[in-house]
């Protein structure tokens, strides 16, 4: 998911400061601090001390978010949260929520001794959202939150006096989720990874996404676990100016092997997990469905949505392949298969089929329907993402 605004206080003050080479690896979850370029020993290397975090598939139609467990608090409280690297920050539902809250797993403030009240209050809105649906107001998703610390846990690594948020309120939209709330994974490290990293842990993740079909989803943090993977893990570098999102620039999109003058122009593209769709803006996504379709118009009710008869929409081919560049200059794709571009029937009108792309101006970003088939290392010291075959498709 992706935050478009903060009201009330700043939500985190990032300190810098140099974190020197480790060599230990460790496998587990993180939010938001920038860290120098450096070593990352053993990369390949699966390490016996590392932690894989388990994560269940959210699938309502089609695959929409993954997440795990991790516990908060003195004695530890459990909850779910996605690992979502198109945020910053971690939050989850308290007690305190009440009714809106009702489906989530909640954490109680007053059950934990370590738990700090900060007495700050401030909401968080989102540009996109848990489902395939468009967001169409910056009230829509939109969360209340209570600042915080408390003790993080993952895989039985404590960090203490973490930052955190304990959600008060939230809006309608979020009452369908099955997981308590969100931890950011940007790429700078703060909170409880920046926690990790002071304890001697490399500054990296992997992410192993899949279709439910496939299932075993994973995440290993402070480490690679190449059992996931085949081959050579293909790197390509951030932009210098990337300030904490996972974002790559891309030359060029080819549609079915075609491009056009508006796709082959130079775009930043960014990399959320917590997206389970595309978002490009709405010359390039009217492009993009030019080339597979005329049938495929804007959905009226849904500003910026595509649809098209479900009768026709599996018949379509529609690969898209998008171009990046690797750490040596040499081009390489990544492919979203035309598997992903039927996202499911709209609700009031079951005949017309969403499709997979949503116009936003100003936006372009790739979530679960490319990450699923793919090995994705996020390495945070050297501002950096990995890729590599998962034995369904490859980086070309």
């Amino acid at each position: 998911m992706l935050p478009v605004g903060v009201f009330g206080v700043t939500l985190l003050a990032f300190s810098i400061r140099a974190v020197s080479g480790v060599d230990n690896l460790h496998k587990v979850s993180l939010t938001a601090r920038k860290v120098p370029k450096g070593h990352v020993a053993a990369l390949r290397r699966r390490s016996s001390s590392s932690i894989n975090i388990a994560l269940d598939d959210y699938y309502n139609g089609t695959d929409l978010q993954w997440y795990g467990n991790i516990s908060v608090g003195t004695p530890p409280q459990e909850i779910s949260v996605v690992f979502d690297t198109g945020s910053e920050t971690l939050e989850f539902a308290s007690t305190q929520c009440g009714d809106p809250c009702a489906n989530q797993p909640k954490f109680d403030t007053s059950q934990s001794s370590t738990y700090v009240n900060h007495h700050q209050t401030t909401s968080i809105s989102f540009e996109t959202g848990i489902g395939v649906d468009p967001i169409t107001s910056d009230s829509e998703f939109v969360l209340t939150l209570q600042e915080g610390e408390d003790t993080v846990t993952v895989g039985g690594i404590a960090v203490p006096n973490v930052d955190l948020y304990t959600i008060i309120d939230q809006t309608a939209a979020f009452a369908i989720d099955p997981f308590s709330g969100i931890q950011g994974m940007s790429s700078q490290a703060a909170g409880f990874f920046a926690g990790l990293i002071d304890q001697g842990y490399p500054s990296l993740f992997g992410m192993y996404l899949t279709p439910k079909s496939v299932g075993n989803a994973e995440l290993t943090i402070g480490g690679i676990d190449d059992s996931k993977y085949s081959g050579d893990l293909t790197y390509s570098p951030l932009p210098g100016d990337s300030e904490g999102s996972w974002q790559l620039n891309s030359p060029t999109i080819y549609v079915n092997g075609e491009t056009t003058g508006t796709l082959d122009q130079q775009r930043t593209i960014i990399f959320d997990s917590g997206t389970p769709n595309v978002y490009f803006d709405t010359d390039t996504t009217e492009a993009i469905y030019s080339i597979i379709s005329s049938d495929i118009q804007p959905y009226s009710s849904e500003q910026g949505a595509y649809g098209i008869a479900c009768s026709k929409i599996d018949q379509l081919p529609a690969q898209l392949d998008i171009t990046f560049t690797t750490e040596s200059g040499e081009p390489f794709n990544l492919t979203i298969p035309s598997s992903e571009f039927n996202v499911g029937p709209f609700k009031d009108d079951p005949s017309t089929c969403q499709t997979m792309i949503n116009a936003l101006d100003g936006l372009e970003l790739v979530g679960g329907s490319l990450l699923k088939h793919y090995y994705s290392v996020w390495d945070i010291g050297n501002q950096r993402m990995g890729f590599a075959s998962t034995g369904e498709l490859c980086a070309t």
